[in-house]
Order: C-alpha cells, then structure tokens, then sequence
C-alpha cells in the first residue's frame, strides 16, 4: 500500500510540473522573444532613420530621438563623437553627393548589434571632406557594424574598398 500512495504522489507531483511548465513559459523563453522584439524594432528604426537622412536628405533626423548623446563614429585617425559631430560628419556625403542614392541590402542582428549591408551611388558634385567636385559618380558598397544602446543608435563602425571609393572620384 505505501508503494501505491508513493506511486500515486509521485504522477501527482509530476503532472502537476508539467502542467505548471506549460501554462507559465519560463522567464527566459519571454526574455528570448523581448529580445527579438527589441531587435526588429530596433532594424525596423535603423532603417527608417538611415533612408530619411541620406536619400530624403533630413540630416536633421540625426538628433536624440533616434541616436545615443555620445553617439560614436568609428574612424581613423580619430573617433568622431556626440549628436553634431556625428551629424557634420555626415552631412559632408550630402554636400558631396546632391543625387545621393543610398541602399540597405540587408540588415540583421543579435541583442543590441547589427550589421548593415549597403551600396551608396551618386555624383561627386560638391566639396565631400575638402575634396571638392569632380563630377565622377560612384557606386560602392560596404557593410556597417552598429551598436544600439536603450533603443538608439550608439555607434557605427563602415567598412568599405576605400580604394575602389578613391578611385572612382578621381583622386586616386
């Protein structure tokens, strides 16, 4: 008899574990989808902001709404950091470049990084970095590493064929 009520408390317990587990997704499960919710958001901004600011030309989207205060271009010889400078330095490809067209093939990421795969065309037709004009177009593509930080685009790091870039300008 004491293996019958051990039996028969043991497919108690057990069937109320896995009655428990089901009913309540465990708290990793809902960290896992808060984080891929977090994450498509935070593409689905990315983009948005990127597009308007290059081919709409609103430089004025690079602001706190969608960028961290310290917001973080990753570049030689020296990083370039904060909202304005962030924004200045950007600006010079819209100066550069009146036809800019700017293209994401594809964006992806995990937790708070992302990847941006781009292609950049347009006609070198104002001063771009203190080059001024030559009238050559280029097209060239690069990927960018981003950082996201409470929802906002914290840092951003091009990669690029600066030779090929150098190249179809002219100057090299």
């Amino acid at each position: 008899m004491k293996n019958n009520n051990f039996l028969i408390g043991f497919a108690f317990l057990l069937i109320s574990l896995i009655i428990v587990s089901c009913n309540n997704p465990s708290e990793k499960h809902l960290e896992l989808e808060k984080a891929e919710m977090q994450l498509s958001e935070n593409i689905e901004m990315y983009k948005s902001v990127w597009d308007k600011v290059i081919n709409d030309r609103q430089i004025d989207l690079i602001n706190e709404a969608s960028f961290d205060t310290n917001v973080t271009a990753v570049v030689d010889p020296e990083n370039i950091a904060g909202i304005e400078n962030f924004k200045a330095y950007y600006n010079n490809y819209l100066i550069g470049f009146s036809d800019a067209e700017f293209t994401m093939v594809d964006v992806f990421g995990q937790g708070d990084k992302m990847v941006k795969h781009w292609n950049f065309k347009g006609t070198h037709d104002g001063d771009f970095f203190g080059v001024p004009a030559t009238g050559n177009k280029v097209n060239i593509s690069g990927v960018t590493l981003v950082k996201m930080k409470d929802g906002k685009i914290a840092v951003e790091q091009d990669f690029m064929d600066f030779l090929s870039f150098y190249q179809q300008l002219g100057i090299m």
